[in-house]
């Protein structure tokens, strides 16, 4: 038999501003997180001594140069101190586009760590997007950061997972008029194909994929639009065709209460609000958001920074537990010994 595989996740404490550091500092007090992952943190030690302080926790760090350095077997966290995030010179729930640029600076960090081969997957506290932005990391979303990062052209999509239910999308960050001219049949293949992949990849052998209408009513028969005649059913159809196991357009308003119930394993929405709403209605301190499409497994909490609540030692670390657990799942899944790989 071979030993039991065990991914290498690096863990950033996110934007400094909001409930990062507090959620990190929690989690890593809790002694099960790292039963199946070995972690590496990230970032500034100041700030995860800060997020000790706020969720009221003790820690021992081993500071060490670089990921491969790391000591698993000890009860210390392994951390590498960028020092580059000073608590006090940043005020607590107040976006700052200084903070926005050293977390991106973080990310790249991550990033290359996992590029280098010495981690499998990157686990990060929530972001404060406009920060980054205006920090000078012009992208809108992290994902299309990690992509640029990565050099990655190929197709990728934002993805939330709840409960077992993998929720994408067909139109992500973008206003809601940009999102109905990016609808076409061609995105509506690229995330079905996706979503299936990604699916199967965590386990899931024969996904089931709901596709959402756009219009209401499912546009009732063309009285309330036609691109479910005219762009989404000829999509799914064709998908189909090419073994697809997806179904639909469904009212938007109802094809939840199908997945929910257990019918299918994900749902492709239009738009990013059609699925988001849904899903943060049914669990809000438990979905993840998975970039998914990359050759690097990156997850993070679904909600956000939640500057209203920061430094009360209240935030709620149930998805960023989440996260980092579904990380540990799709890490073993890609990278650990196959069945036909292990003798008996």
């Amino acid at each position: 038999m071979t030993d039991e595989f065990r991914p290498t996740l690096v863990l950033t404490t996110g934007d400094p501003t909001g409930i990062g550091p507090e959620m990190t500092a929690r989690i890593l007090a809790q002694s099960d997180i790292r039963d199946s992952a070995d972690i590496v943190v990230l970032g500034d030690r100041r700030v995860l001594e800060m997020g000790m302080t706020q969720a009221g926790v003790s820690l021992t760090i081993d500071l060490i140069r670089s990921a491969e350095d790391a000591r698993h077997d000890q009860s210390a966290i392994p951390m590498i101190d960028l020092g580059n995030m000073d608590p006090a010179k940043f005020v607590l729930g107040a976006p700052d586009p200084e903070i926005g640029a050293r977390v991106g600076d973080t990310l790249k960090a991550a990033v290359d760590i996992a590029r280098a081969g010495h981690a499998h997957g990157i686990c990060f506290a929530p972001l404060h997007k406009k920060a980054m932005f205006d920090g000078g990391w012009r992208f809108k979303d992290e994902h299309q950061l990690f992509a640029h990062l990565l050099g990655f052209n190929g197709v990728f999509r934002e993805m939330n997972v709840l409960d077992g239910q993998w929720m994408s999308r067909v139109t992500s960050h973008v206003s809601l008029r940009e999102a109905l001219d990016l609808i076409t049949p061609e995105r509506i293949s690229e995330a079905l194909h996706l979503t299936d992949t990604m699916l199967r990849r965590a386990g899931i052998a024969a996904p089931r994929i709901a596709v959402a209408a756009l219009n209401p009513h499912n546009g009732e028969g063309g009285l309330f639009g036609t691109e479910e005649i005219d762009i989404i059913r000829p999509a799914v159809e064709a998908a189909q065709a090419e073994g697809i196991c997806c179904d639909g357009p469904f009212p938007s308003d109802t094809v939840y209460l199908k997945a929910f119930a257990g019918e299918y394993d994900s749902v492709l929405a239009m738009y990013h609000d059609q699925g988001q709403i849904a899903t943060k209605l049914k669990g809000f301190n438990k979905g993840v958001t998975v970039t998914s499409g990359l050759p690097i497994i990156f997850t993070t909490p679904a909600h956000g920074t939640a500057h209203d609540i920061v430094g009360q030692g209240i935030a709620d670390a149930g998805a960023f537990i989440t996260a980092i657990r579904l990380a540990t799942k799709l890490a073993i899944a890609q990278h650990g010994p196959k069945p036909e790989d292990q003798s008996a």
